[in-house]
């Protein structure tokens, strides 16, 4: 049986940072060359019976703290660590541990990276039958901490998937002229890229299952304390594909405008209340 890269003693969730560490640099070569920003998939990622466990503690999920239905993500829910079961809750706390740190900084080369205690976006997210998100940029700052978004990783916890059930891992490049990569989300493969304005993915494709089973997967995202005054902050940004049903995000566009034309004290007084209605 091959051994998982991140190895992690399926009781205790530790691992110790040196293995991690070295990990980490064995694929980086690998998520380095790629372009025009870094981004891999690995299969095995973890032993096998943490997934499992996982798996069968989803079998029943609380109300989502996030539900979305509209044109760019469609029939996606989201759950946070803390509500979910003792296991799953922990195996997201180890994933921001020092160890998985040392091992994700060693593959993207990104020093300093800063696990989100909070979980901004990340924990379990859910896609069903029917469901997708359109290819999209991810919000690059957290306001709470005031950091910048750097890395995300992404884990399948889908058994016996096909690439005609849709819901593959996309990535594409700026101009939407070229997929640069794609990836079934099979059980326990890991992708992860390299967060920015320009890394442009999403899973665009409906998903199909022949009995019904929703897309699964464990989302975390690390920062970095990289943030200062230049910078302009967005939420998610979505793009078409070319020759595609995809439609564009009108209401983001609209307060990005906003946001250029009116100075700032004003536009922090308008814009929660233009939010309320609907702009």
């Amino acid at each position: 049986m091959t051994k998982p890269i991140l190895n992690l003693d399926p009781d205790s969730l530790l691992l110790p940072t040196g293995e991690a560490r070295a990990a980490g640099g064995a694929l980086a070569a690998e998520y380095r060359s790629r372009t025009p920003f870094h981004f891999g998939g690995f299969d095995g990622f973890l032993p096998p019976e943490i997934l499992d466990r996982v798996r069968a503690e989803l079998k029943q999920l609380p109300k989502a703290e996030n539900s979305f239905d509209r044109p760019q993500e469609r029939l996606k829910t989201s759950y946070v660590p803390e509500r979910l079961p003792t296991y799953t809750r922990q195996l997201f706390y180890a994933l921001n541990s020092r160890p998985v740190l040392a091992f994700v900084e060693e593959l993207t080369g990104i020093k300093g990276l800063i696990p989100d205690p909070y979980f901004a976006g990340g924990g379990v997210h859910v896609v069903a039958n029917g469901g997708h998100l359109d290819i999209h940029a991810d919000f690059n700052h957290h306001a709470g901490l005031n950091l910048e978004r750097r890395v995300n990783m992404l884990i399948y916890l889908n058994k016996d998937w096909r690439e005609d059930y849709g819901g593959s891992f996309e990535v594409w490049d700026e101009d939407m002229s070229s997929k640069l990569g794609s990836y079934v989300p099979l059980f326990n493969r890991m992708c992860m890229f390299s967060t920015s304005s320009d890394s442009w993915h999403g899973n665009p494709e409906p998903v199909n299952h022949p009995d019904g089973e929703p897309r699964m997967s464990i989302a975390l995202y690390y920062y970095t304390a990289t943030w200062d005054s230049s910078r302009k902050s967005h939420t998610t940004l979505f793009k078409p594909r070319p020759g595609s049903k995809d439609q564009r995000d009108r209401q983001v566009a609209r307060r990005a405008l906003l946001q250029d034309l009116l100075p700032p004290v004003i536009h922090r007084k308008l814009a929660w209340r233009l939010e309320k209605l609907g702009f």
